[in-house]
């Protein structure tokens, strides 16, 4: 195995693969990202040009390739991060077809907000080669990602993956122990949870809940603005993927939240979700 990253495929070009993407290609990785939407593909696009346009790094976009074919994807691939929606059995899929199209060198990295990688290791032929990488968006101002083994992981693949975070400006969070929800995501869970309980439950507006912790962090985001910018529908996942784990009612995410995630209302990107949201002309 290359001791060396130097080309980086995302299998996902949304709000968090395109980010992904976006340092990679900025500490001069070569970038293949991949996704099933076209759609998808072209609004990663303008992100990533926009990106590196405002970090004066534009010779760095020839050093980004657009594929919505995964065997082009990962042809010559040191290192694959799948940041496909947070659904375990679409995780195993996609894991299973990397596995088979990748050259055998290939690290296979997961950023699941919640599951750990030897959830998923058993869709795989390469378990030393298997990792949680999770990384917080906004990347650019949350420069961390959290790093775990699977059950089989090598010490070489862990030390590959924790270079190539430190070399992309992140801190690895190393989690010395399999932990779901691994090391700031499970502090978060227990933010969002709170707070989500806080408004089903008629304690307090979303407004008062945001400004407190505006204050009390001095972040510039709040809890409920920050679930609508990476999606409701992501977020009540998450949630859900604690409920299964514990069984613990105490984790079940209101009613009130799903039915927001029925409707359609899942924040920013569709306009509307705890906030309104209106887009720039």
């Amino acid at each position: 195995m290359s001791k060396i990253i130097k080309n980086v495929a995302i299998i996902g070009a949304g709000f968090t693969g395109k980010q992904i993407a976006s340092i990679a290609a900025l500490y001069d990785f070569n970038v293949y990202l991949f996704d099933i939407n076209l759609d998808t593909l072209t609004e990663a696009k303008k992100y990533i040009s926009g990106f590196l346009k405002r970090k004066k790094k534009t010779d760095a976009l020839k050093n980004v390739f657009y594929y919505s074919d995964m065997s082009e994807t990962v042809s010559d691939a040191d290192l694959v991060i799948e940041a496909v929606p947070e659904n375990l059995e679409l995780k195993r899929k996609v894991f299973s077809q990397i596995d088979n199209l990748a050259p055998t060198k290939t690290i296979i990295a997961t950023n699941s907000s919640s599951y750990p990688v030897s959830r998923i290791e058993s869709a795989v032929k390469r378990r030393d080669k298997v990792l949680n990488i999770h990384f917080y968006p906004p990347i650019p101002t949350r420069p961390m990602a959290d790093i775990m083994r699977g059950s089989e992981t090598s010490d070489e693949t862990f030390e590959i993956g924790k270079n190539w975070i430190i070399n992309i400006g992140c801190e690895p969070l190393i989690v010395k122990k399999e932990c779901f929800g691994f090391v700031f995501n499970r502090i978060w869970h227990a933010v969002k949870k709170e707070c989500i309980k806080m408004w089903a439950e008629g304690y307090a507006d979303i407004e008062v809940i945001d400004k407190a912790w505006k204050i009390f962090t001095k972040m510039k985001l709040g809890p409920f603005t920050m679930m609508d910018g990476i999606g409701l529908d992501t977020a009540y996942a998450v949630e859900m993927s604690y409920y299964e784990e514990s069984g613990d009612l105490k984790d079940k995410p209101p009613e009130a939240f799903k039915e927001m995630v029925e409707r359609g209302d899942l924040g920013l990107k569709t306009g509307k979700g705890f906030y309104s949201w209106k887009k720039k002309k």
